[in-house]
């Protein structure tokens, strides 16, 4: 086998600094299709990763279950299985729940216990909070609350599966060839700054909201901080949950367009602010005003998806790879640009986009580049 550990790493320290491996398809006519190519894309980039994390989110999963929240849940004990069902029909009405289908997988030895509940709110009630708020206040209580238990997925229609070893393994193991979905995102991981275990690997969710990354978050205290005061809490050790919950905040509770959410994650240089029409001037500044603390710094690329929409985004000045590919009704995002050639012979066009512009493919709807909101101006010349 060739040794690529000079090329990827020409310093040989412990960081392999172009992973990890990200991949993205959607139908934009909300076909469902399987997941084998995702599968098979990831394993081309098998080398972006080191074993230590590999997921996927699928939606268009659950059509039967489709206006139920569907919990994915692991359990490290079976003392944290009996408290935490105790606790789900305590605080939901439970339609149908079940174990997760596994099989045993070369690779993967003592994975955790997987169940999923297919749930509505409570006959009760829920005191005018909105069903979504409440799911979120129920899972943070769990992972908070609950030794032993993580909820890793907790969206309508769609669902996680990740783990402590290479993508295709993680494949396998849940079986994922079973499944169909019109949106699938694909995630190997080389952690870097934080530990390797099953509820560390990607994609991080909150409701339907998933996002797989590429890079580190060095702004990730004041990111993490900022968010406790609106009732998140980071339990998965693992830097990249802070913009799952980023985004559910700024797009889901404060209804900020995707355009607006991603210049509040990756603003314009403040070279560039001073070059921009006033009235533009005063929309940037007061963003940085108001979310400061959800600037995020450091390397990346991330895929976010929620239902009907997937988008890409990449740090300000693209410090991570990102590479998108359109043809027929199929849009991919892929940290390289072999896999969707692989997977989908003959795409028509692919693009690097800028750094920090938000590539956005929505169901039932043509793809085309969004504008950028900042209209870059020409440099003065120099005297």
């Amino acid at each position: 086998m060739k040794d690529l550990s000079r090329v990827n790493n020409p310093h040989r320290d412990d960081k392999v600094h172009d992973a990890c491996g990200l991949f993205g398809a959607m139908n934009l006519a909300g076909k469902r299709f399987p997941g084998e190519m995702v599968i098979k894309a990831m394993a081309n980039m098998h080398f972006r990763s080191n074993g230590l994390g590999g997921g996927f989110a699928v939606y268009g999963l659950y059509p039967e279950f489709s206006d139920q929240y569907a919990l994915h849940v692991m359990y490290l004990t079976e003392a944290a299985v009996k408290e935490t069902e105790e606790f789900v029909n305590s605080r939901f009405k439970v339609l149908h729940s079940e174990a997760v289908p596994t099989q045993p997988t070369e690779g993967i030895s003592s994975p955790p216990q997987f169940r999923r509940y297919f749930v509505d709110l409570p006959e009760r009630g829920i005191d005018g909070v909105s069903s979504d708020d409440y799911v979120v206040a129920r899972v943070m209580e769990i992972n908070t609350g609950i030794d032993d238990t993580f909820v890793f997925s907790s969206g309508k229609n769609m669902g996680v599966f990740k783990g402590n070893a290479y993508p295709e393994e993680i494949a396998h193991f849940f079986r994922l060839e079973e499944y169909q979905g019109y949106l699938w995102t694909g995630h190997g991981r080389f952690p870097t700054n934080t530990p390797g275990w099953w509820g560390g690997a990607h994609p991080f969710n909150i409701l339907d909201w998933t996002v797989v990354h590429n890079g580190e978050i060095s702004s990730y205290g004041i990111n993490r901080r900022y968010l406790e005061q609106f009732g998140y809490s980071c339990t998965m050790e693992t830097d990249t949950e802070v913009v799952a919950y980023a985004v559910d905040l700024l797009i889901r509770r404060h209804n900020l367009p995707v355009e607006i959410a991603a210049r509040v994650m990756a603003p314009p240089l403040w070279t560039e602010i001073q070059r921009m029409p006033e009235s533009e001037q005063n929309l940037y500044r007061t963003l940085r005003q108001v979310y400061g603390s959800l600037l995020l710094n450091g390397p990346f690329t991330f895929i976010i998806a929620h239902q009907g929409e997937m988008i890409g985004l990449t740090d300000r000045i693209r410090l991570r790879p990102m590479v998108v590919g359109v043809k027929d009704d199929m849009v991919f995002i892929s940290s390289e640009e072999a896999p969707i050639h692989l997977v989908y012979p003959g795409v028509e066009e692919t693009f690097i986009p800028r750094g920090g512009e938000p590539i956005v493919a929505s169901v039932g709807q043509p793809f085309r580049r969004r504008k950028t909101i900042v209209q870059r101006q020409p440099q003065a010349a120099a005297v």
